[in-house]
């Protein structure tokens, strides 16, 4: 998916674009490439691919959040990937017990996943350190400057969910 904002992503020809627009999609861009560049550089401190990584994270908020688990079509849908490709990450990510397959709890035909106490641990143990400056940076927002920051991404991803979608 080609980033936000900057050069050749968005075609400003097309709408005018405010100096506010620019700068914000301009600012969203310049984080998914340091994202990016984030995933790469701890994807060996995993010994795994940025989109395992990332189907981990996805996975652990969903069982961190308390819900049922995430379907494999909703990982799908976030990692903007085939169905088969996630079907092969996902397993290659339970038979390293990081993620566990289990059935649906209303679905007989569905499956949930969850991350499991070996994959939260080990996780946790590879990224500490690789986590500590943005932990760091979290922390030393004021309540009003987080509350600001969330309710920004909140309403950016309701704004991107709503993209092409007809």
């Amino acid at each position: 998916m080609a980033p936000l904002g900057g050069s050749g992503s968005v075609d400003t020809r097309v709408a005018a674009a405010s100096p506010a627009e620019t700068a914000v999609l301009d600012a969203l861009s310049e984080f998914r490439a340091a994202e990016a560049a984030m995933l790469r550089r701890t994807r060996p401190i995993m010994d795994r691919g940025a989109n395992d990584v990332l189907a981990l994270r996805y996975i652990r908020e969903s069982t961190l959040r308390g819900g049922s688990g995430m379907r494999p079509t909703e990982l799908t849908a976030l990692l903007g990937l085939s169905s088969a490709s996630v079907t092969a990450l996902v397993d290659r990510l339970v038979a390293g017990g990081a993620v566990a397959r289990e059935p649906h709890p209303s679905d007989r035909r569905a499956s949930i996943l969850r991350s499991t106490e070996q994959g939260e641990s080990e996780e946790d143990r590879a990224l500490d350190n690789a986590r500590r400056p943005i932990a760091d940076f979290i922390s030393s927002l004021d309540d009003q400057e987080l509350g600001t920051v969330l309710a920004f991404l909140a309403r950016m991803r309701q704004a991107m969910d709503e993209v092409a979608r007809d």
